[in-house]
């Protein structure tokens, strides 16, 4: 194929007028067709020519040995253009031109001018020339390879061929220019090492972007292969119903030439990708050598300078948190390098996976050596991390034991003043929750106390100090902690022993209060026994065998109220005790003996009564038995019966006097009426036994006494009936007296 010596942009505005166009059709001997539409404007013919040479460059040798047929479209045009035109083909293509073909109009020219011209000019002119109208073209020219301006069938548009040309030319201009650099650049890395220069990789640059220009190309390939390339997807057959023409074949479009170009391209591109590849790598390698490198160099030197001058674990919470707060400042400068060590790992990685043994090599290696220096390092910045939190741990725990411990002797040198012994006890409750606290608090020290102390013995070692010993801060830390320890200790061993005396003091104390309180419930339990002995104590029993009982039970009732008295008196000398012993001077227990002592006395007296009246109720009960008894009853016993029963009744009728002087009643007045009842009613049988042993002395002695005898026993049984009745009276009146005392207790509870 023929190099085309002419580009279609510098000719550009000519070929837009369209002054000629190879239409893709062809006559029957498979020769192209040129078409040169004639306007009516005036035709510039170096326009025209340039036009030509420029259509005529495009088809091959082979195309052009087949011959040209020129359709000379002088339809719009005059006769003397036309003819100038058909004279400038023979200067133009003399050997291509095999017909020319000129339309006529329908006004025709001048018959012999035009003949005779052609004529007489035909083997000057090299070529046949011939007349012919519009529908008179087909005798010469297949319709479907005519364009529809001759009535053909062939699809042709001039601005689409256009383009496509343009591309077409830019895309061989530009493959040819970057396959000319692609080879240099090749050809020149195969004979000389690789320069690592940057005017070196300046050069492998190329003027064109290979992807774009290969793009370019399979683009225009595809539009070849679809023949398209004049912007028709295949004209129809037309009025002869022939095949279907794809117009621009190989000829026109250089399918071939763009095929072979893309090949050519795309072997020299893979070349040079490859030259790419084997340069970016070893620039690749050297820049992840230099940032290892650099990496390294800051972790041993200014990184591990940071952590080295860092060794205090400070003295306190506040001091701790400042070196804490340092550390985080000394991480975020490592945190920055670290990440600078990931992203470096990727790549390396990533190289691993494609690169050669010897380059494998070296990058294991560099990895390697990056990866121990940042562990080492991350190892050191991890414990010291440790050690500070053990720290922080450690001078929190002291600050709080030390509080604690301040509390626990704030409430040990505080005065012991409470109201009642619930409140001792929750006192002391509240001091042995504040020792277990100080206990626990103690234990916590120590353990993180060795947890530190563990953590600053455990750091790793800074290469080549494998001989390294302890620092003078680490030994000041050691020593400080242990002194915490100690002092801590020391004070909690101190307030222990100031818990012991002060528990002593308040058990003491909830002694004391246990001892009123069960003082003062001794004295309530003997003021119920005293209340209980003179409301309901009061029976007499109604023989000798029931009063007897009366009277053991009345023993024992005292029995129990001596023990009481006993336990309070024993209560209040503990009290005195234990008042020596806390020395309390004035306690509200001061007036609980003189009551003890005064219900006492009151129980005694009350007591002593209510066991002489049963002593002389049972002496009563029991003489007056044996006189109803007996069958023969002196006198004297009788009588004696009669004055044990008055006395008796008599008793009944008096109070108990206090040692204060006061007095109380047994029971109400109808309890003591009840009582004197039973002792009156076993009087009246002992005076009727009276009457019958009379009556039987009476008949022994015969009829001169009875008068005398029934007189004396009327006049004794009046007196006996007199007294009844004055004890009745009086009895009523008491208990008059009494309902009216309690209605008036009562009235004056309501008010």
């Amino acid at each position: 194929m023929s190099a085309v010596t002419m580009e279609a942009t510098t000719i550009l505005p000519i070929l837009k007028k369209k002054l000629a166009f190879l239409s893709g059709g062809k006559d029957r001997r498979s020769g192209l067709i040129l078409t040169i539409p004639l306007s009516s404007d005036q035709t510039s013919m170096e326009e025209l020519s340039a036009t030509l040479d420029y259509l005529l460059s495009i088809p091959s040798e082979k195309c052009k040995a087949r011959g040209f047929t020129v359709i000379v479209d002088g339809r719009k045009s005059q006769w003397n253009t036309v003819k100038t035109v058909v004279l400038m083909l023979q200067n133009v293509i003399p050997p291509e031109v095999s017909l020319v073909c000129v339309v006529k109009p329908d006004e025709f020219w001048d018959k012999k001018v035009t003949h005779f011209c052609f004529w007489k000019e035909k083997d000057r002119l090299g070529f046949e020339v011939i007349l012919v109208s519009a529908n008179k073209l087909t005798r010469y020219i297949e319709p479907c390879q005519l364009t529809d301006d001759f009535g053909g069938s062939l699809d042709y548009d001039h601005i689409d061929w256009l383009n496509k040309r343009l591309v077409f030319e830019k895309f061989t201009k530009e493959s040819t220019s970057l396959l000319d650099e692609l080879s240099i650049i090749n050809d020149a890395d195969k004979s000389s090492s690789v320069d690592k220069d940057k005017s070196a990789d300046c050069a492998l640059l190329p003027s064109f972007d290979p992807e774009t220009v290969l793009q370019t190309g399979h683009e225009l390939l595809s539009e070849l292969q679809q023949r398209r390339f004049n912007g028709s997807e295949g004209g129809g057959g037309g009025g002869q119903g022939g095949p279907a023409w794809c117009p621009m074949e190989e000829e026109l479009l250089a399918q071939p030439q763009v095929m072979k170009l893309l090949d050519s391209l795309r072997e020299q591109y893979t070349r040079y990708q490859e030259l790419c590849r084997q340069r970016n790598k070893r620039t690749q390698l050297d820049e992840i050598h230099a940032k290892v490198m650099q990496v390294v160099t800051w972790l041993q030197g200014p990184g591990s300078e940071l952590l080295k001058t860092q060794q205090t674990i400070g003295d306190s919470m506040r001091s701790a948190q400042a070196l804490q707060q340092k550390h985080e400042e000394i991480e975020s400068q490592h945190s920055e390098w670290f990440a600078v060590y990931v992203e470096l790992n990727q790549q390396i990685a990533a190289l691993l996976s494609t690169g050669e043994e010897e380059e494998v090599a070296e990058l294991k290696a560099l990895q390697q050596q990056l990866s121990d220096v940042c562990y080492r390092q991350a190892a050191q910045l991890e414990s010291r991390q440790n050690v500070l939190q053990a720290a922080q741990g450690f001078h929190t725990t002291t600050q709080e034991l030390s509080q604690q411990l301040d509390g626990l002797l704030g409430m040990l040198c505080a005065d012991v003043a409470p109201a009642d012994g619930a409140s001792i006890q929750q006192n002391l409750k509240l001091l042995e929750e504040k020792l277990q606290t100080v206990e626990a608090g103690l234990a916590s020290l120590r353990q993180k106390g060795a947890l530190l102390l563990e953590q600053m013995c455990s750091q790793p070692s800074w290469p080549l100090e494998e001989t390294e010993s302890p620092t003078t801060e680490q030994q000041d830390s050691v020593q400080h902690i242990q002194s915490v320890m100690e002092d801590m200790q020391l004070r909690k061993q101190r307030c222990e022993d100031m818990v012991d005396v002060r528990r002593l003091k308040m058990l003491q104390m909830v002694q004391l209060f246990k001892c009123e309180e069960d003082a003062l419930q001794a004295v309530e339990w003997l003021g119920e026994l005293l209340d209980a002995l003179l409301k309901t104590h009061v029976r007499l029993g109604d023989d000798s065998q029931e009063t007897r009982t009366m009277l053991d039970k009345h023993r024992k009732f005292v029995d129990v109220a001596q023990s009481t008295y006993d336990y309070g008196r024993q209560l209040l000398q503990a009290t005195v005790v234990l008042c020596q012993s806390l020395r309390c001077t004035t306690r509200s227990s001061g007036d609980t003996l003189p009551r003890l002592n005064r219900v006492w006395k009151q129980f005694s007296v009350s007591a002593e009564e209510r066991q002489q009246r049963l002593e002389l109720a049972l002496n009563f009960h029991t003489a007056a038995e044996r006189v109803l008894q007996q069958e023969r009853v002196e006198a004297e016993s009788l009588d004696e019966v009669d004055s044990l029963g008055k006395t008796l009744l008599d008793r009944l009728t008096m109070p108990v006097i206090f040692p204060d002087g006061s007095e109380q009643f047994f029971g109400s007045p109808g309890d003591t009426a009840a009582a004197a009842e039973g002792v009156r009613e076993r009087l009246l049988l002992v005076e009727e036994r009276r009457l019958q042993l009379q009556e039987a002395r009476l008949h022994n002695d015969g009829d001169e006494g009875e008068e005398e005898v029934l007189n004396g026993q009327d006049a004794r049984l009046d007196v006996i009936g007199e007294e009844l009745n004055e004890k009745e009276d009086q009895d009523e009146e008491e208990e008059d007296a009494g309902q009216r005392g309690e209605d008036l207790e009562r009235a004056t509870q309501d008010c």
